[in-house]
């Protein structure tokens, strides 16, 4: 018999895991789920983002569509050339921006995820902000509007840089806090943070984000919603121990949880090989590619039985073998430094991939049969 969201989310909240996986289909209730395990656990705070605004204390924090709520576009219909993106008066943005003074990572972060030049600049007062592309000459200077995916982007930028100064403060002796603001928090609940984001930014977005959970260690839960395949695909691999889900619904209107056993149904190892390959015939390798091949690896681990993906390899340089796996792999500016790569790293990386395909015997695409040494 299936089960309402709000049997699911108490389903959830039973659980004694610090990280629990969720993937579902688009339109099944993810969001719904997530203002449902709110109410579960904070039912008088309505407010996006789950801080403060009642005066009650912070118990849960979350990142769904509701969250965007608290931005929208003044587009300057009558000039068109001053656009802005304004935000609404809450505890949640300025408690990150006014109080911490986090503008600067919000912006690093908007950059390196978004791939593009895009510079964002908040007014002093922090209720809005503006986009444009630096051009050295600010007299011409265009405010841009970005498009809903961008949007999307930046608002989770905001509170990634949240949950990094949150994680940091319950990692702190009480007495030793510089605030009290969190003290009481139990739950993350992160509902799709990858709607805009290409396969790249996208891998290494969950790499960042799981290598920030795996830093808290103050006892708090986290709960993420996904439809994505790929990034359920890397967290999966990220949290072998935790729980996994697939969220379905019936045709009578009710859900189940289901335990997701394997990553099987989401494997990508075809197509991250597709563009290792492409990147090593082109010449442009990446750091981001090291974190390609570590999820390469990881997959081929579980698929075989391996406990540790090292067990299966009898790769004959093991120094390279862990430098080219770990080597930036959880930084998320890692892609921006790009000239730290040498040559001996590019050629590592080549030759531990065609040492992948041919002990396995990978048929990549036949556009991808070159030889890329």
């Amino acid at each position: 018999m299936g089960k309402s969201l709000t049997e699911i989310a108490q389903v959830l909240r039973t659980s004694d895991k610090k990280v629990q996986l969720i993937y579902a289909f688009n339109g099944v209730g993810k969001t719904r789920l997530s203002r449902e395990f709110k109410q579960l656990i904070s039912p008088k705070d309505d407010s996006p983002g789950g801080d403060d605004e009642t005066g009650q204390a912070v118990k849960i924090l979350y990142y769904n569509a509701f969250t965007e709520d608290l931005f929208y576009w003044d587009n300057d219909l009558e000039n068109d050339v001053d656009r802005k993106l304004k935000i609404q008066s809450n505890s949640f943005t300025d408690w990150v921006l006014r109080v911490e003074g986090q503008e600067g990572e919000v912006a690093k972060l908007f950059s390196h995820y978004t791939g593009s030049k895009l510079t964002p600049e908040f007014n002093k007062e922090f209720s809005e902000v503006s986009f444009y592309i630096p051009s050295g000459d600010d007299s011409s200077r265009e405010n841009i509007r970005i498009s809903n995916g961008e949007d999307s982007n930046f608002i989770w930028c905001i509170f990634y840089a949240m949950l990094e100064l949150v994680i940091e403060e319950l990692n702190t002796r009480p007495d030793d806090r510089s605030t009290d603001k969190f003290d009481h928090l139990e739950y993350i609940f992160i509902d799709d943070p990858v709607t805009s984001l290409d396969e790249n930014h996208l891998i290494e977005l969950a790499v960042d984000l799981a290598q920030l959970i795996k830093n808290s260690n103050s006892g708090l839960k986290f709960i993420i919603t996904t439809h994505n395949p790929l990034f359920y695909n890397v967290l999966y691999n990220e949290f072998r121990k935790q729980s996994k889900w697939r969220l379905v619904k019936f045709e009578d209107g009710t859900y189940d949880l289901m335990a997701q056993d394997s990553d099987a149904p989401f494997a990508y190892h075809l197509s991250l090989l597709s563009e290792l390959k492409q990147a090593i015939d082109s010449g442009e390798i990446k750091k981001y590619h090291f974190t390609f091949l570590r999820n390469i690896l990881e997959k081929l681990s579980v698929f075989l039985g391996y406990p540790k993906w090292r067990d299966m390899l009898d790769y004959r340089d093991e120094a390279a073998l862990g430098r080219l796996i770990d080597i930036s792999s959880h930084s998320h500016y890692s892609g921006l430094e790009t000239s730290s790569l040498t040559e001996e790293d590019k050629t590592a990386i080549k030759n531990l991939f065609n040492f992948i395909v041919e002990k396995f015997n990978f048929n990549l695409p036949a556009q991808e049969q070159q030889d890329g040494k």
